[in-house]
């Protein structure tokens, strides 16, 4: 019998994921070394109200944290962007930020959904031991459906290995 329930459950939650929209985005202006300054934000989400002019600084408009392959670790060069936005997190408490996890196109759908989770519970747990709130984040995986760039080249797939940092209202 509780092998009925925990199939029931895993049919479930891939029904849920196959039922998630491919939007594509659009390209970040800077390689994924700089970090893009854009202020990204989905393209059709009616439930959250993005902040466009979000929290100022320069380690705060850095609003992208990249990933190696088939990895889910925080790179060193991406640990000063999310200590900036744990600060200023842990400083707002009425602040909310959703973290958008994606994926190059490598890989299963599955499990490209499963890594971005990875990666977006990643930058999630090190703003928790930051001092941010549990209430002011939000996890969600893309995987490889919502690409910042099209193309099948090393360059392209970097810039798809994130998660961004949407500020939200």
């Amino acid at each position: 019998m509780k092998h009925l329930a925990t199939t029931a459950a895993l049919f479930a939650s891939l029904l849920l994921i196959a039922s998630c929209s491919s939007k594509p985005e659009t390209l970040p202006e800077q390689a994924p070394q700089q970090q893009s300054t854009a202020d990204t934000a989905p393209a059709d989400d009616a439930n959250a109200t993005t902040d466009a002019a979000g929290p100022s600084g320069e380690l705060l408009s850095k609003r992208i944290v990249y990933f190696d392959f088939d990895r889910a670790d925080i790179r060193a060069d991406s640990q000063t962007v999310v200590a900036a936005h744990a600060r200023y997190l842990a400083a707002n408490p009425t602040q909310k930020v959703r973290l958008e996890g994606h994926a190059d196109e490598r890989g299963s759908r599955e499990y490209n959904i499963g890594l971005g989770e990875r990666r977006g519970q990643a930058v999630r747990r090190a703003l928790l031991l930051q001092g941010v709130a549990e209430v002011q984040l939000s996890t969600v995986s893309y995987g490889e459906e919502r690409p910042a760039a099209a193309g099948s080249d090393e360059q392209t797939y970097a810039l798809n290995r994130r998660v961004e940092i949407i500020y939200i209202r």
